[in-house]
């Protein structure tokens, strides 16, 4: 008989120093408060991963968050990513003796992918994570964005997926840009054809806005999904969707 992977269940929270932030397609940014309160309640609540995103930081070359990094990692005792303005070794480093786990990479990595393959020979494969910001171009089609969903590459979505793998990369962080903060669910086809072209995990990112969507996710094949609008806006919690889980025969962590 085989056994269901069990699906993990990740808090997203973007932040623009000090502040927790959220948008609609990663525009329109609204403060929150203090993302290290939203950290700890839902570290409180059963989240099995946190992920950090410095959401200006690539605009400023700098990621911000080593202070938030380092009180996370002081009394928050699960896996937490940290990503944003991320662009040599040397960032990574210091961003892990602060604490954090693992790198989210994007726009770094989009313009010199060698730093890819240094973080993860360097530090291993389980700590480089291929941030990619994701927009349909057409149909089967999506395009590589960078800084935070601003700037276009050219680059295919599948093909980077692929390569990054090749270089090392040990998780993808797939966001659909159309869908980030719209409630309106996971970009399902775009999913699939990320976690078809790959075989590392794939994180979904972006959209989701009720529960049903996290069943919708997991049916697609996904492993991990990050969510940030739903839980920022109380509109559920983890016990909320662990229940929901249960309900559905979805495998998750008992927490």
């Amino acid at each position: 008989m085989q056994t269901l992977p069990t699906l993990r269940l990740i808090a997203r929270l973007d932040v623009k120093a000090p502040n927790l932030i959220k948008g609609i397609q990663l525009e329109g940014l609204r403060v929150l408060g203090d993302p290290y309160l939203f950290a700890k309640e839902y570290y409180d609540s059963g989240a099995d991963e946190l992920l950090y995103m410095d959401a200006v930081a690539s605009l400023y070359n700098r990621n911000s968050l080593v202070d938030l990094v380092r009180k996370t990692a002081s009394d928050i005792f699960i896996p937490f990513t940290v990503g944003g303005g991320i662009r040599t070794t040397e960032d990574v480093s210091m961003i892990l003796r602060s604490g954090a786990d693992k790198v989210a990479i994007n726009t770094a990595a989009v313009r010199n992918p060698s730093i890819i393959s240094d973080v993860a020979h360097r530090y291993g494969s389980q700590c480089m994570v291929l941030s990619i910001e994701a927009k349909r171009i057409a149909s089967g089609r999506w395009e590589v964005f960078i800084d935070n969903g601003r700037e276009r590459t050219g680059i295919d979505v599948i093909e980077w997926a692929q390569r990054g793998q090749e270089l090392g990369a040990g998780e993808i962080l797939l966001t659909s840009v159309d869908r980030e903060g719209t409630r309106k669910g996971f970009d399902l086809d775009l999913l699939k054809h990320v976690n078809n072209a790959v075989t590392i995990p794939v994180i979904a990112s972006g959209g989701m806005g009720e529960l049903g969507h996290i069943r919708e996710a997991f049916l697609s094949g996904i492993g991990s999904v990050a969510m940030a609008d739903f839980l920022h806006y109380r509109r559920g919690n983890f016990k909320d969707i662990r229940d929901y889980a249960k309900q559905e025969g979805i495998p998750v962590r008992q927490a």
